[in-house]
């Protein structure tokens, strides 16, 4: 690596390192500069704008996310398998990684108009991992009307990019809710309140899947 390349990293990984124990407000070009040793100037020779500097810090959240969908995926091969286990990443790596998610989805600090447009865009790394859930809906959709499909009247279902927003959008409200402990306390009367947090969370998950994709049936 060279060295333009290595000071680049270095200053990657300094505002990484400020969002997961600061959170996102935290990050400005000079504190970046001071954590990674160098002048306060020198951020600016890679990154033109404070959003360009958040724009490189999530697009290492999102290759973070995306090797550990990889390596769920590679234990099962059903697309109903296959999306339980990339929810279940998902709500962990938030909870996990706070700082980082809550950064990695605000395209109006990432994706702003005053960004160069040499500088890579959230988009390239977004719309791939959408696009692979909206896939997986649909395959779960297509082997459910397979396995179900009658000569009697059918209610068309929802586009699957609508679906896989919906699913998404449901997947994000638990991790956020999680983090804040809201459900715990809504939980707290029930029997489900018992269940060590993980399988609470699974048992939400899985709730999740059922409400947009049905049932499971032996």
């Amino acid at each position: 690596m060279s060295d333009e390349s290595s000071l680049r990293e270095r200053l990657i990984d300094a505002g990484v390192d400020l969002v997961l124990t600061e959170g996102s407000a935290s990050v400005g070009l000079r504190e970046t500069a001071r954590r990674a040793g160098v002048s306060h100037g020198a951020p600016r020779r890679y990154f033109p704008t404070h959003h360009a500097l958040l724009s490189a810090i999530a697009r290492r959240g999102f290759d973070d996310l995306r090797a550990r969908f990889e390596a769920a995926l590679a234990d099962t091969t059903t697309p109903r398998g296959q999306l339980e286990a990339l929810a279940r990443v998902y709500v962990g790596y938030a909870l996990e990684r706070r700082g980082m998610f809550e950064l990695m989805f605000r395209h109006e600090l990432l994706d702003s108009a005053a960004q160069p447009l040499d500088q890579p865009r959230l988009r390239e790394s977004t719309l791939p991992l959408f696009g692979h859930i909206t896939q997986l809906v649909a395959r779960c959709r297509s082997e459910r009307d397979a396995a179900q499909r009658t000569d009697g009247p059918y209610e068309a279902a929802p586009a699957p990019a609508v679906t896989a927003a919906a699913l998404w959008s449901n997947l994000h409200g638990i991790a956020q809710l999680w983090a804040w402990g809201s459900l715990q306390l809504a939980l707290e009367a029930t029997s489900v309140a018992d269940d060590p947090g993980d399988e609470q969370r699974d048992r939400l998950i899985t709730a999740v899947l059922d409400a947009h994709l049905g049932l499971v049936t032996s």
